[in-house]
């Protein structure tokens, strides 16, 4: 019998909070944080097409390789919890495939992001939730355990809490921190206002691009013209 420490259950954001984070892109949320909180090297399988997903986080750690704590974590699970695995970027073997991903649904779980190897890419790209990983693998995982579950974790370089937001799109994946999350997403809102401002001046030829020579010490110049 192996070993499985589970520590309390995070904080649960608000409904509004989350449906506005919806509305963000990742990259405008990680701008937000001074470009931090993305989890590097995760992206949706191969084959994957959904919405932007928000949700906090269910934190996982578990040996490279090893399932067995997450299957707990399944169990676990609360409806819109996003399943944030610490495999330790081990893509050598999968530790989730088609059949967890289907139960996830079961639970309720908006996400799932893997820093580590999944299997099955396509009938998880088929499926209803988002997956994100750092790779794939068809070789099986291994079922001894030990692990822990809603601890405080390591994914892609960043620290991820349990009920830390987590949201991904496209673009791959960004936590925020939980204590911070209403100044976040209220800087992103105004980033993300600029930006459309930003896009109707391209349209209309009226972007101003002055900043560009202005943010330069000095223009080199040759006989045959600048360079």
């Amino acid at each position: 019998m192996s070993s499985c420490r589970r520590y309390p259950t995070g904080p649960r954001p608000e409904p509004a909070l989350l449906a506005r984070c919806r509305e963000l892109p990742t990259s405008i949320l990680s701008d937000s944080m001074e470009r931090a909180g993305g989890v590097r090297g995760v992206h949706w399988v191969p084959g994957g097409r959904w919405p932007r997903v928000a949700g906090p986080a269910l934190t996982v750690r578990t040996r490279p390789g090893d399932n067995l704590v997450i299957h707990r974590a399944l169990d676990l699970a609360e409806p819109g919890d996003v399943l944030v695995v610490d495999g330790g970027g081990f893509v050598e073997r999968a530790v989730l495939g088609e059949i967890m991903g289907r139960y996830a649904v079961t639970r309720g779980i908006a996400a799932i992001v893997v820093d580590g190897a999944v299997r099955d890419a396509e009938g998880l790209a088929a499926g209803p939730i988002p997956v994100f990983a750092a790779g794939v693998n068809h070789l099986g995982p291994y079922k001894d355990g030990p692990g822990e579950v809603q601890g405080p974790v390591q994914a892609g370089g960043t620290v991820v809490r349990s009920g830390d937001l987590v949201v991904g799109d496209a673009d791959g994946v960004v936590v925020v921190p939980h204590e911070r999350a209403d100044q976040v997403v209220g800087l992103g809102e105004q980033r993300l206002a600029a930006e459309e401002e930003q896009f109707a001046e391209i349209a209309a030829g009226t972007l101003d691009r002055s900043w560009v020579l202005a943010a330069l010490a000095e223009e080199f110049v040759t006989e045959d013209g600048p360079r």
